[in-house]
């Protein structure tokens, strides 16, 4: 995805994501959700804590358990404004940079400063639809979900899974690798299949899809 377009795609979702949490009920913040051992303040506090290590220039130096930690006190309304806060801040840097900064490795975490854009992303709009899931509201199918789609296929070819065929309705034909089946399906349950959140044999093929399955 071009750089102005990945830019301005987690600037939107940050508000959605800012504008999900604002205002929860103290019964909805504490809902546990799909994530492991998270409720739902615990996916709020990760999330707002990747755009606070962002700014901070230390991404990556805690785990997502530590940052859901950090965040675990804070109220709705106060997580929902650091997380507007720290976008304010984040999202004019990113917009004053060349392709030459977008496509440098950023070592500590393995990729090129553009892609670990992309990977803030997909992970607000996971995250923003783990919340979603878990206090019965319907997903948002809007940029953010062909952008994790698109993020997705990208680290399936990374890790050298495959092969296959995706087919994803109305969002296009991808190769993972040569050759191998042709796997098809909506594109929000390929997310959550190729997240860990929903069982691969929806799409024909088993847990390696899983791309945080290591």
């Amino acid at each position: 995805m071009r750089r102005a377009e990945v830019v301005a795609g987690l600037a939107g979702e940050y508000a959605r994501f800012a504008a999900l949490i604002d205002g929860l009920s103290p019964e909805e913040w504490r809902t546990a959700t799909r994530c492991t051992r998270w409720e739902v303040r615990d996916v709020a506090g990760h999330v707002t804590a990747n755009a606070v290590d962002a700014v901070d220039g230390v991404v990556g130096a805690r785990t997502p358990d530590e940052q859901a930690r950090a965040f675990r006190d804070a109220a709705p309304a106060d997580l929902a404004a650091r997380l507007r806060t720290a976008a304010g801040s984040l999202l004019p840097f990113l917009e004053s940079l060349d392709d030459a900064a977008w496509e440098r490795p950023v070592q500590k975490v393995g990729r090129s400063l553009g892609n670990g854009v992309h990977t803030l992303w997909y992970d607000a709009f996971v995250h923003g639809d783990d919340i979603r899931a878990a206090l019965g509201r319907p997903s948002d199918r809007g940029p953010g979900l062909l952008a994790s789609a698109g993020w997705l296929r990208g680290e399936l070819d990374r890790l050298g899974r495959g092969p296959f065929r995706l087919v994803l309705d109305g969002a296009g034909e991808y190769a993972i690798g040569a050759g191998g089946p042709v796997l098809r399906g909506d594109p929000l349950r390929f997310v959550l299949v190729a997240s860990g959140r929903a069982d691969p044999a929806e799409f024909g093929t088993d847990a390696t899809i899983n791309v945080h399955l290591r």
